[in-house]
């Protein structure tokens, strides 16, 4: 009797969490699986976006386009992308775990600098293209002061390799404020017990992060590595506030091809095609890094 009592006891608590789950699960099924769905559906066909004319079924002749690439649309936003992403996701976890070691402490000024840092997320991506343009465009306030003082101006956006350059800076700006957040978690879960020991044995503070700090962030650069780059390869809103793209197609990333070119042309399903194509290299980008982080902290537990 007692059993059978447990048992119900189990099911009925069992359906109580599901049903609490299903408001959480509606939503997530309406604002993302729902959308995902329609834009693989669209991009097997040829759609114009508006709502009187049906789409026509065409298979697989957006993803062969974008493969063929006859007049260069993606290639160019591809290479920009990946190297946004690779160099960015770099930059933005080395400065963020470099500025975590320095602010670990808990102190007032400590306090202060991580909010200051954080800031930048919290702005709109838009707003921080915006504002950057502002700065450092050609009739920007770095350029007219320097123009005031008699010197040449610098071609922050107005030349292909160095709009490049800039966007990578703002970008690193604006995101490194979570991986920091994240580092500064990570390192609360460090055993000071072993970072003493390292000491008494001798060791310096390089010995000390290589051999006891470093393993024990291992699953905490895991997810700030792949959470910057699935953010990296996403980009679009600093893209449109500060270059528009330019000079040329210098810094049109995938995502900005997808939403300023395809869309605003009316191509609807090349547009969902292409987006398609993202998510799939997001993904074995995230599983492929993800894979071989653990395969390095196995090898890293097996050696120790």
């Amino acid at each position: 009797m007692a059993r059978t009592t447990t048992t119900r006891r189990g099911v009925l608590s069992g359906l109580a969490n599901g049903l609490m789950t299903l408001p959480a699960a509606a939503v997530y099924t309406g604002l993302t699986v729902v959308p995902v769905g329609y834009a693989v559906y669209y991009s097997f066909t040829q759609y114009n976006g508006i709502p009187s004319q049906a789409p026509t079924w065409v298979g697989w002749e957006n993803y062969a386009r974008i493969i063929a690439d006859p007049i260069g649309d993606l290639r160019p936003a591809a290479w920009v992308t990946l190297v946004i992403a690779v160099v960015g996701a770099f930059l933005v976890n080395g400065a963020a775990l470099g500025l975590a070691l320095l602010l670990r402490r808990t102190t007032a000024l400590n306090t202060f600098a991580r909010a200051v840092m954080f800031y930048p997320h919290v702005l709109s991506a838009l707003i921080v293209g915006f504002l950057w343009q502002a700065i450092l465009g050609p009739q920007g306030a770095v350029n007219n002061l320097l123009e005031n003082a008699g010197q040449s101006t610098w071609p922050f956006l107005s030349d292909p390799d160095w709009a490049l350059v800039t966007l990578i800076g703002v970008i690193v700006w604006a995101q490194f404020g979570v991986q920091l957040v994240l580092y500064l978690a990570g390192l609360q879960a460090v055993s000071p017990e072993l970072q003493e020991a390292a000491r008494l044995d001798g060791a310096g503070g390089p010995q000390v992060f290589r051999h006891v700090t470093w393993p024990a962030l291992a699953p905490t650069v895991t997810v700030t590595i792949v959470t910057s780059i699935l953010s990296l390869l996403k980009v679009y809103d600093v893209v449109l506030g500060l270059t528009n793209g330019g000079p040329g197609d210098a810094t049109q990333t995938w995502a900005y091809e997808i939403l300023a070119v395809s869309f605003a042309n009316n191509k609807v399903g090349l547009a969902c095609a292409q987006a398609v194509l993202l998510v799939v290299v997001a993904g074995v980008l995230s599983f492929t890094i993800i894979a071989l982080r653990r395969r390095a902290e196995e090898g890293a537990e097996a050696v120790g």
